[in-house]
């Protein structure tokens, strides 16, 4: 009879690039707020204050939990798939919300003062980043966690929704970068080339939010840091293997 299997061993430098990823993410979290804080009047939502909460809400949702969402399937190697699929899930659904908060924040301070919405790069981007994050979740949760889909199916649409959810994240960095600069230059107009303070201190935080981004593709991209398969997962892999190959057990 045979013991139950043991714990898959966590790679050596593992641990440090995820805890790395995470003192970026805060630090990036953190530095958006001071930013907004102490060179745009705080945070508030019924006042002019209420653009404020877009970025911070963006970049909490779309940035920095879309990006530990990712991370659950190397961080959580041992627990039971359906469990890591759920917390995966969970993630994402607080990074939609938060997202949402900050979009509805925008449109709102627009239609208060009478701004034209969605003329600009870094609105189109944003809209398609968050169309795309909402579709790829919804298809994600068809078929990784609603008991209707089959295992082939699911083994099919895996790789590309691998590298969607990678994909939209990068996205996600990159249209964060287009508001950064769109708003400093609103703000600052030319005297963004004097070095001001807010221009230097929103250059540190892109500089941070493009090696939060790096460090996390580079844990994704890494093959021997990916979750193993689990006994019962290396077990439905050999059935539907068998079945694709048209093999049986009986004829070899």
């Amino acid at each position: 009879m045979e013991g139950p299997a043991s714990p898959a061993r966590i790679p050596r430098a593992l641990p440090y690039y995820v805890a790395f990823s995470q003192l970026l993410g805060l630090i990036v979290v953190a530095m958006t707020g001071a930013w907004l804080g102490m060179y745009r009047g705080g945070i508030a939502w019924e006042s002019a204050l209420q653009f404020n909460v877009h970025p911070l809400c963006m970049i909490i949702g779309l940035v920095f939990l879309q990006g530990d969402a990712l991370l659950v399937y190397r961080v959580f190697r041992n627990e039971a798939k359906r469990t890591t699929k759920v917390l995966h899930g969970l993630l994402h659904v607080f990074a939609f919300v938060i997202a949402l908060v900050g979009l509805v924040a925008v449109f709102e301070h627009h239609r208060k003062k009478g701004y034209a919405d969605l003329y600009s790069l870094h609105s189109w981007c944003g809209i398609l980043v968050f169309a795309l994050f909402f579709a790829q979740w919804l298809v994600g949760f068809s078929f990784f966690l609603f008991p209707g889909a089959s295992f082939s199916l699911r083994s099919r649409y895996r790789p590309q929704h691998v590298f969607f959810g990678a994909a939209i994240f990068l996205l996600s960095v990159a249209t964060a970068l287009l508001g950064l600069k769109e708003a400093l230059l609103f703000e600052l107009g030319t005297k963004y080339s004097m070095f001001e303070p807010e221009g230097v201190l929103a250059n540190v935080l892109g500089l941070l939010l493009a090696t939060f981004a790096t460090v996390i593709l580079y844990i994704l991209t890494r093959a021997d840091w990916k979750r193993p398969l689990q006994a019962e997962e290396q077990a439905l892999s050999m059935d539907f293997k068998t079945l694709t190959e048209g093999d049986s057990p009986s004829s070899q």
